[in-house]
């Protein structure tokens, strides 16, 4: 009998021996953050939300940077605070100007999430966006990556921030495969703990922030998901991979093949162009305008004006753009499948204030149809808009629907 539990004791010991243990690999961190610091503060990207004081361009600018490429965003970024300079200037705008600004940026529940949050703050908190991670996270919209990120830079709270970017350098450095589960991401969580300092904002000085956005800027810039540079890496010695780690196989691109009507028309000498609003229920892109659909059956026999690749999620979308041949050519203007009352002609002077989805932008700009940039700010836009004291100004919001500010 002793001998039985003697054997099953010892059978024990080796199954817990044997299972991976989720604990933190012992990392210096000090060491650590300094090579990061000194590091960070030669190589640092100059971007244009990074050393400001204003934490409601370091709010637009961490919801604008989510699934976006920094390129992508700087252009974009400047552009929608000539439009918003302020949160009460977002805050009064209507959701098609908000959707407008944002075209392009892709998942526009961003922008509407942002656009409800900035409304909440000024009915419910006085304009003033909260300052630590537990308040920011009671506004519609706001995730935990994006509390951190806000609270840490904007506000210097000791708070770690994980991205994909902060992820990949963590299991790098730790030797630790990606297994795509919660117990990675809850190991990444307290490493990323261990390392944030925990001194809050002193003066110039933010500690927590500015080794935060370093171990963004070493994800993004060096340590790259292919082929990771790492003869530059600060912290190369300290690494336990030295190169590409483990990591669930992505999921494969779907294509899908899809056509859109190109109609113009002159009002005399403005030049206008068809477009389709999409639907309210739709879970992607609700209420924004683009080109008119066409079945694939319709256009059989036609050669298209335009042809191009578009990529949502996980779906690479292979477009053809028609144009009708004159005004005789009525067959593809009425395989349009749309309801009369959802086309709508807009003024091609005007694309710039519509909330257009990013491939109709895409096409009309790739056609010349659209300017590249914004158009400069339209008269709603003025200072004499927004210049209000925020109490007289919050009087106009109580007709706003409150409808998911608090989901």
């Amino acid at each position: 009998m002793q001998a039985s539990n003697g054997l099953q004791a010892e059978q024990i010991e080796e199954t817990e021996q044997s299972e991976p243990q989720q604990t933190l690999v012992e990392l210096d961190p000090p060491a650590f953050r300094r090579k990061l610091m000194g590091w960070y503060r030669a190589h640092a990207r100059e971007l244009p939300w990074r050393g400001i004081s204003d934490p409601y361009r370091t709010w637009i600018s961490e919801v604008m940077l989510q699934q976006t490429r920094v390129e992508a965003v700087i252009d974009r970024y400047n552009e929608f605070l000539k439009r918003f300079p302020t949160l009460l200037a977002l805050a009064l705008a209507s959701e098609e100007e908000v959707l407008a600004a944002w075209s392009g940026l892709g998942y526009y529940r961003r922008a509407r999430m942002l656009h409800k949050a900035a409304q909440f703050i000024v009915k419910e908190r006085g304009g003033v966006l909260p300052s630590t991670s537990s308040g920011l996270r009671t506004l519609p919209g706001i995730g935990e990556y994006t509390c951190a990120a806000i609270a840490s830079i904007a506000f210097g709270e000791s708070i770690a921030v994980v991205d994909g970017n902060v992820e990949r350098v963590l299991l790098r450095l730790t030797g630790r495969e990606d297994e795509g589960n919660a117990a990675t991401r809850a190991f990444v969580q307290q490493q990323a703990n261990a390392l944030v300092p925990q001194r809050r904002m002193e003066g110039s000085s933010n500690a927590a922030g500015d080794h935060n956005q370093a171990m963004m800027e070493l994800g993004a810039t060096i340590c790259l998901p292919r082929a990771p540079m790492c003869l530059n890496c600060p912290v190369y010695g300290m690494c336990r991979t030295r190169g590409e780690h483990v990591t669930p196989p992505r999921t494969a691109q779907r294509s899908q093949p899809a056509a859109y009507l190109l109609a113009l028309r002159k009002r005399g000498v403005l030049t206008e162009v068809l477009l389709e609003r999409r639907g309210d229920d739709l879970s992607l892109m609700a209420g924004m305008y683009e080109l008119p659909p066409l079945p694939l059956d319709a256009v059989e026999d036609r050669e298209p004006t335009l042809r191009l690749r578009h990529s949502i999620t996980n779906t690479n979308y292979y477009v053809q753009v028609f144009a009708l041949r004159g005004r005789k050519d009525t067959k593809l203007r009425r395989a349009v499948p749309a309801a009369k009352s959802d086309l709508h002609w807009v003024r091609t002077g005007r694309l710039g204030s519509v909330a257009l989805t990013g491939l109709a932008r895409k096409i009309l700009q790739r056609l010349d149809i659209m300017q590249v940039k914004f158009p400069q700010l339209e008269e709603a836009h003025s200072p004499k808009k927004v210049s209000l004291p925020i109490d007289t100004q919050a009087n106009k919001l109580k007709s706003v629907s409150r409808t998911g500010a608090r989901k």
